[in-house]
């Protein structure tokens, strides 16, 4: 009896030991961790902007050619998007306070104001620094969710949520400290509206690492993804700032669109397709 206590006196005495080893890291060690193995703050710091291009390809293997430009600015991060097939351009647009677009498809020449939700959504893709390493400067509150399984890999969760309670869930690759999966929950038309990405074949763009592979799909149609392939990345590049203004219409003004966070949920349809191709970050 004495040397089975004695073993368990000894178990108990190396507990504290291995649990130290095994400590877990808070949030704010893993956001440094990804800062790190990003490239540094410096290098972020001195991005003033982002030239992307490459290929966007929607379910059913239909393929646009792709061109994103963002753009440091007072105020906020700018963002164009154009995407372009058979002579047509969707353009969707942040000009640091507002979104607008341009969809030839809906049979709209001229460009309209995106909702505020829409808006919100643009405003988070403009960002240089992501919305994880925004989270050092924008007030967001980061939260660390534990360990959690993705493809074998037992990643870091890092909850990140934002001032205006939208909010991103991200996973970082434990050895490298990267993200490599996020879910984007965001409030649409007062409802939570969630869209789960995967990001790989990191580069270096301007000393800073960025995804050049982002799959993005709503967990409602998991097979129903949208892929964007950077073929082409260079920061640092002359922005000229009329890319993000809103055009005027051929009748002389912006045409306003409605604000979806004003307006009741529309029904689901069962087929239905988005009239917009989904942000893909």
């Amino acid at each position: 009896m004495r040397m089975r206590l004695a073993g368990l006196a000894l178990l108990i005495g190396t507990a504290p030991i291995a649990a130290f080893a095994q400590t877990a890291p808070t949030a704010a060690e893993l956001v440094a961790k990804n800062l790190a193995a990003r490239g540094g703050a410096p290098a972020l710091a001195a991005i003033s902007s982002l030239d992307l291009k490459g290929k966007f390809i929607a379910p059913g293997d239909f393929k646009l050619t792709y061109h994103e430009t963002r753009a440091r600015a007072p105020g906020g991060d700018r963002l164009r998007d154009d995407l372009a097939i058979q002579g047509l351009t969707i353009v969707q647009a942040y000009d640091g306070q507002s979104g607008w677009k341009i969809n030839p498809f809906q049979g709209r020449k001229d460009a309209e104001r995106m909702s505020a939700d829409e808006a919100r959504a643009q405003g988070d893709a403009a960002m240089i620094d992501g919305p994880l390493l925004a989270s050092l400067h924008d007030g967001s509150t980061v939260r660390y969710l534990g360990r959690e399984d993705f493809d074998g890999t037992n990643g870091y969760k890092l909850q990140v949520r934002q001032r205006d309670g939208d909010q991103y869930d991200y996973l970082l690759d434990p050895d490298t400290f990267l993200e490599i999966r996020a879910t984007e929950t965001r409030q649409v038309r007062g409802a939570p509206s969630i869209t789960e990405y995967e990001f790989g074949d990191y580069e270096k763009v301007g000393g800073v690492y960025y995804p050049m592979a982002v799959d993005s799909w709503q967990p409602s149609s998991p097979d129903q993804r949208v892929r964007i392939l950077i073929a082409s990345a260079a920061a640092n590049t002359a922005v000229d700032p009329a890319m993000f203004v809103q055009p005027a219409t051929s009748g002389g003004k912006a045409k306003p669109a409605p604000d979806a966070s004003q307006k009741p949920p529309a029904k689901a349809e069962g087929n239905e397709t988005p009239a917009n191709p989904p942000k893909t970050r």
